[in-house]
């Protein structure tokens, strides 16, 4: 036996996926509880219908949806396929849904998984059940299709048996064991089990298991209505279980799949019906099994009518039976995967679907045995994401059902989350309601994207009004504000910018060993610097500004940034570290008259000398003490100004009232993108992640090779000598032709890449897109083309930074 002891809860197919992928690489000390028998445990995944699409704006859920499908492609139980690889189509019905399918083929085309747009007829030749006079388009996935569930878990169950692996049927779990904040085992109504690791794979009772730690999942069980019709006449005879596409009908909320000659109708479309984890009925209670709720015909009666319109052979047929199945939402649509925060040694692997399953388990599989995931990029993942407003139960409730609400619907990149807001405001939101702030939601912050107050200034200038899909949740005046900020001044809240503080005689040091910059310097430096993974991935890029010899600011990018701090704390309490946030606010003052608006209000010296480019001081503004830092992010002469929420309001009047007479303005996030592109600035999540390294992103300058060690350190040497991919600008001088992320790059017919970030360029002229290339392809003047919707869109990489190269308005 081999491995640390390790006991999972739940047997479906997460949890059978996880025993056998952690098998297979040697771990084998391995027990596997469930309450249910085997393999049919009575959870979702025994009652799941299997339809596996791998269309997703997320590059990382495609990406473990591929593998799921590749993997369950290979097992079978006695002969018995555990995969119908009979494809997927989702079909359109209206003009807005054939737009929708065009930006699916692009993420297909982006994640490198094959797919088709069809006509209206190609439908139908797929699918002959669908109505002609129904269908205006479709996107044909051939690698999509169903997965026999209860046949996966059992033929995982056996090839983890084989190597030693543990299952316990009928053993309900009553308590996680622990020993000063360690698991020490699992307590069952048949005894207890010894680990040094658990993993809750317990779906929608995920929430219940994690409590018994204190962990609070955002995780809601809602049920979903399935239904079977009896047999469909123009079905008859056929013996396989099935031979047509899954069949997706979004704009109703619908999809099919066969089931020899009857039909299985799976729909979306009904009320939010959540449930308590703590109210699903035992095994011995249920009816059927604890994930099946009784029909509700009533709720199905619309979707049984739209069946009959897309595919009128159903009239000849009946709904025979159905079920309302519990499946886990989750606040952001997003599996829940990760160690808990408190407890070393619970993971979770929760709010997985049969489609991502088998990539959940070699996700989770390597994270354990390697101490990082190589396969997948899992930071939109981590369980440990969240913000604390985002586990509160109202919040979760709520954001749970939205998702249920929107699982098919067409959501823009942009479109506003729903109720409940606002939650977070910074100090200056009173004062941006009264310019006319259009706010759009990041984290829980109210973030200006522009001011309607500034519609005046759009009046004279050129500023270019993006295609119909690029210009929802955008304004001229977005344009406007761009330029201003270069002409004059422009104050930016940057309150929604993650702050923690790192003190302690320790914080030095502590902070040396995780970042590849030198951050150990004269107390008023601040340095750009990343935090990597142990296989030398880029896990954040942050600033460290050095406030007194214990004391560190350290701008980030979100939870997950304070939770690996965290875990990298030294055991003798040495150092500390807090998240500064909610008590501390930011003004970006940046324009090239921002030191005539600052320097009249203080008595510091804040000329080019006086506080360098990439230095840091405190200082009082008028009456407001704040610590500066002489750093800007849209590329001129500034400064980022902090202080204690008190006194938020007071900052902002009086930088208000001093840039206002030299043409100063507000400018929102809409602005403040544009003109980071510009420059040529990462976004962490967006331009690069946990999969890419420093010198592959463009950002190696920010890793000092001579420190002595890093966290990732001996991983990148090995990665620098073979950079295969690079971040890459291009420009595109087609003022229309806006792109806005996620989008295929072609070379000739070949799809080559992805763009990451994109924005029009309000004052270099052109549309910019920041895309994942392969190195030779990233060289200055090489022509490509970017697939936009149904449009290949002409694009040339370009040397960057496209504003400013000489850094000379940021060090004037």
């Amino acid at each position: 036996m081999a491995g640390p002891r390790v006991v999972i809860i739940g047997a479906g197919v997460v949890g059978a996926a996880l025993a056998d992928e952690l098998s297979a690489r040697g771990w084998t000390e391995v027990t596997v509880v469930d309450q249910g028998p085997l393999p049919a445990t009575g959870g979702s995944s025994s009652h799941a219908p299997g339809l596996v699409f791998q269309a997703n704006p997320s590059k990382t859920m495609t990406e473990l949806a591929r593998y799921t499908v590749e993997k369950l492609c290979s097992l079978d139980v006695d002969g018995q396929p555990c995969f119908l690889q009979v494809g997927g189509l989702e079909v359109a019905t209206t003009p807005e849904r054939v737009t929708e399918l065009h930006r699916r083929h692009g993420w297909l085309t982006a994640w490198g998984v094959d797919s088709r747009i069809l006509t209206a007829d190609e439908c139908v030749e797929k699918h002959p059940l669908v109505n002609p006079d129904r269908v205006l388009a479709g996107l044909h996935i051939p690698t999509d299709g169903l997965a026999k569930a209860v046949l996966a878990v059992e033929a995982q169950i056996r090839r983890a048996t084989e190597r030693g692996v543990t299952f316990l049927a009928r053993h309900e779990v009553l308590d996680i064991l622990r020993t000063e904040g360690e698991v020490t085992g699992v307590r069952t109504d048949q005894g207890d089990l010894e680990a040094e690791i658990v993993v809750c794979c317990a779906g929608i009772w995920g929430p219940r298991i994690a409590r018994m730690v204190g962990m609070n999942l955002p995780l809601t069980p809602l049920a979903h209505q399935l239904a079977w019709t009896g047999p469909v006449p123009a079905l008859a005879g056929q013996t396989e279980e099935a031979v047509r596409p899954i069949l997706r009908h979004q704009d109703a909320d619908l999809y099919y799949r066969d089931r020899h000659d009857t039909l299985g109708i799976g729909y979306y479309g009904h009320r939010p019906m959540p449930i308590s984890a703590d109210e699903i009925l035992s095994l011995d209670e249920a009816d059927a099994m604890p994930s099946v709720l009784k029909f509700t015909e009533d709720d199905f009666a619309d979707a049984w009518t739209e069946t009959q319109s897309l595919l009128p052979a159903t009239k000849d047929a009946k709904v025979e039976e159905g079920i309302n199945g519990l499946f886990s939402f989750t606040t952001d649509g997003l599996p829940l995967l990760g160690e808990s925060p408190d407890v070393k040694g619970f993971w979770v692997a929760e709010a997985v679907w049969v489609t991502h399953s088998a990539g959940v388990g070699r996700a989770v599989a390597e994270w354990l045995v390697d101490g990082h995931c190589s396969s997948f990029d899992l930071h939109e993942c981590d369980v440990n994401r969240f913000e604390p407003h985002q586990l509160s139960p109202e919040y979760v409730l709520a954001r749970d059902c939205q998702n249920f609400v929107e699982v098919y619907d067409i959501l823009h990149p942009l479109q506003p989350s729903g109720d409940p807001r606002p939650i977070r405001t910074s100090p200056f939101h009173t004062r941006q309601q009264e310019l006319g702030a259009v706010f759009l939601e990041a984290n829980g912050w109210e973030r200006p994207h522009w001011y309607e107050s500034n519609a005046v200034l759009v009046e004279g200038r050129s500023i270019v009004t993006p295609n119909d899909w690029a210009a929802r949740y955008w304004s001229p005046i977005v344009g406007a504000e761009a330029q201003v900020t270069r002409e004059t001044v422009a104050l930016y809240d940057m309150t929604a910018l993650k702050r923690l503080e790192v003190s302690g005689r320790g914080a030095a040091d502590f902070l040396e060993r995780l970042c590849t910059g030198k951050v150990a310097k004269s107390v008023g430096s601040v340095t750009y610097t990343l935090l990597l993974d142990h296989d030398g991935g880029i896990r954040s890029d942050i600033t460290v500004a050095r406030l007194a010899p214990d004391v560190f600011q350290v701008g980030a990018n979100g939870n997950l940034d304070l939770d690996w701090f965290t875990r990298h704390l030294p055991a003798d309490g040495t150092v500390q570290v807090r998240d500064i946030t909610p008590g501390t606010c930011c003004i970006g003052l940046w324009g090239p008259l921002a030191r005539d608006v600052l320097q009249p209000l203080t008595d510091e010296d804040f000329s080019a000398t006086g506080l360098k480019y990439f230095r840091a001081k405190r200082a009082h503004i008028g009456s407001v003490p704040v610590t500066a830092m002489r750093l800007s992010y849209v590329g001129e002469l500034g400064w980022e100004l902090y202080t204690t929420a008190d006194l938020g309001q007071k900052l902002w009047d009086t930088l208000w009232r001093a840039a206002k007479p030299l043409g100063g303005i507000a400018a929102g996030r809409g602005a403040f993108n544009s003109l980071r592109l510009e420059k040529g600035y990462r976004s962490f999540g967006t331009d690069m992640t946990y999969e890419h390294d420093p010198y592959e992103a463009g950002v190696g300058f920010a890793v000092k090779a001579d420190k002595e060690d890093f966290i990732g350190k001996a991983a990148l040497e090995r990665r620098k000598a073979d950079v295969r991919r690079k971040l890459t600008c291009l420009t595109i001088d087609d003022p229309r032709a806006v792109v806005m992320g996620k989008e295929p790059v072609y070379d000739g017919e070949r799809a080559v890449g992805y763009v990451t970030s994109a924005a029009f360029g309000h004052t270099i002229g052109k549309g910019i897109a920041y895309a994942w290339l392969p190195a030779d392809l990233a060289t200055p003047g090489t022509p490509l083309r970017i697939g936009y919707f149904d449009q290949l869109v002409e694009a040339v990489v370009a040397e960057e930074p496209l504003f400013d190269p000489a850094m000379s308005r940021l060090r004037g």
